[in-house]
């Protein structure tokens, strides 16, 4: 299979770090790790690149990371945070001359026809983001440029959220719970990508604690935390404290899987 290279576009929480109105010494640090967009990443193999999720910070990431093409969008839920930028794909639209496939289950996809009903407007109004819905469903593989992708099934709290495997990668986030049918997808990867909040307990996402749990029940030999609030502390000490074959993740970090 071709090397997958995966480029953190973003690590951080819903509100992002720094925090609007914050002045914790996480929001105030001078170490670029400490401050995340809003999280997403970037999937390349071949000619072909995938952004999972595309939140209110797409633009900036695009513009960041030099991206300037895309083959396709995959989304693992319908919070805003990792939705609401996909009204930025209409540069894209016109500079590849095609609408934006957009793969995502059909729940996700009727919250989208709603938050976006001006994009698929049967009289769309002319610069309207050209987006295609392509819908996939937790047991079935599909396939983007000839490489397939696993959907797994993860609880965030009581919504359905989806992560997915690319060959040796797996990229998880929003997850506080995972049937053991699931958890088997995993195993057998190379790298493992899942979230991890703070340090204490929430109700629909994994603490770090919980996290590191979580990737040693899955066996996987190399593992990176995203998902990250302000709450979880200064980039440099928790990093320290993790045990040797796990990270914490930050924007703009790459990572190659053979």
């Amino acid at each position: 299979m071709t090397p997958i290279e995966l480029e953190f576009l973003g690590t951080g929480t819903s509100g992002g770090v720094p925090l609007i109105g914050c002045d914790c010494p996480v929001c105030t640090s001078e170490d670029s790790r400490n401050l995340r967009l809003r999280s997403s990443v970037l999937i390349r193999y071949g000619k072909t690149s995938v952004a999972i999720d595309c939140g209110p910070d797409f633009r900036q990431q695009m513009l960041r990371c030099g991206q300037k093409t895309l083959d396709a969008i995959v989304l693992t839920h319908e919070h805003m945070d990792h939705v609401a930028g996909l009204d930025e794909v209409r540069p894209l639209n016109y500079q590849q001359k095609a609408d934006m496939p957009i793969y995502c289950t059909e729940r996700v996809a009727q919250r989208l026809k709603q938050q976006f009903a001006y994009a698929f407007a049967v009289d769309k109004y002319p610069g309207a983001p050209g987006l295609t819905l392509e819908t996939i469903g937790a047991n079935q593989s599909f396939e983007i440029a000839e490489v397939p992708w696993t959907p797994i099934l993860g609880k965030h709290g009581t919504w359905p959220v989806m992560g997915f495997r690319i060959g040796d990668l797996v990229y998880l986030t929003d997850v506080s719970a995972m049937e053991m049918d699931q958890v088997e997808r995993i195993r057998g990867a190379k790298i493992l990508v899942v979230n991890a909040l703070r340090k204490i307990p929430h109700v629909s996402h994994f603490s770090l604690e919980e996290a590191v749990r979580f990737a040693q029940s899955c066996a996987v030999p190399e593992v990176y935390f995203t998902h990250i609030s302000h709450q979880m502390g200064d980039h440099a000490e928790v990093e320290a404290s993790l045990p040797p074959s796990m990270h914490l993740a930050h924007d703009g970090l790459r990572l190659t899987i053979p």
